[in-house]
């Protein structure tokens, strides 16, 4: 019996000579004093175009989805300002009323479609290599993936691919070489949210055209405001 007592006294001297040593043992996790927001990202949008002739009206579907990555450059001490850049793409397509055509001699006939001309699609498509850069605040920690975020920026973009495509009964024409047409984009962004969701918001900072008239004399500089949902992805 005493020697049991001796035990018990002992680990109760043990406990009180190394207090920490359990607690210690479950707090062991490595924080990562230098962690960044390298995320991917994913998005969808609604397009408005803007700065459009008089007459100009949106038809039928115009939206556009996003994807890339970014990497994320902390620049403070709590790391949670940062710059970012990246690289993505993006398709979008517009659905309007202005026709896009060619004359004979090969000059492009830019037209507002009036409610007379019966008309089943008249889509201006695109697909566009972007580089984004961003400044970037949020709420997050080394131990937190969830948090508040606002980040705004400038896209610089190269359209790579594009086409006009009009459709109406036993008639279909598609421009593909727009003189006019600028591949270079540039736009202003902005997005912010909870999380995975985040709101998005974009304006063109130059016109898709340039030197552009209609056949009623209208310049024709064509930007686009895109609405919609982005997701980022560690």
């Amino acid at each position: 019996m005493l020697n049991k007592f001796k035990v018990v006294f002992l680990l109760i001297g043990l406990s009180y000579a190394f207090p920490g040593f359990s607690q210690e043992e479950e707090n062991d996790t490595i924080v990562d004093t230098k962690y960044r927001e390298d995320q991917f990202y994913i998005g969808l949008n609604y397009n408005i175009v803007s700065d459009v002739p008089t007459g100009i009206n949106s038809r039928g579907l115009s939206g556009g989805f996003q994807l890339g990555y970014f990497r994320d450059m902390p620049i403070n001490k709590r790391r949670n300002v940062a710059i970012a850049i990246g690289a993505g793409l993006a398709f979008d397509q517009f659905g309007q009323n202005l026709f896009i055509g060619e004359e004979p001699n090969e000059n492009t006939i830019f037209k507002v479609l009036d409610e007379d001309i019966d008309f089943d699609q008249n889509r201006f498509s695109m697909a566009t290599i972007e580089v984004p850069l961003e400044f970037r605040w949020r709420t997050s920690t080394a131990e937190t993936y969830k948090f508040w975020r606002i980040y705004g920026g400038v896209r610089v973009g190269y359209t790579y691919w594009y086409k006009a495509t009009f459709k109406q009964p036993n008639n279909k024409v598609v421009q593909t070489d727009i003189p006019e047409f600028g591949n270079l984009r540039l736009s202003a962004n902005l997005s912010f949210g909870y999380n995975t969701f985040n709101f998005f918001a974009s304006y063109s900072i130059n016109p898709f055209f340039k030197d552009a008239t209609t056949s009623d004399g209208q310049t024709v500089n064509f930007k686009t405001i895109k609405l919609g949902l982005i997701f980022y992805i560690l």
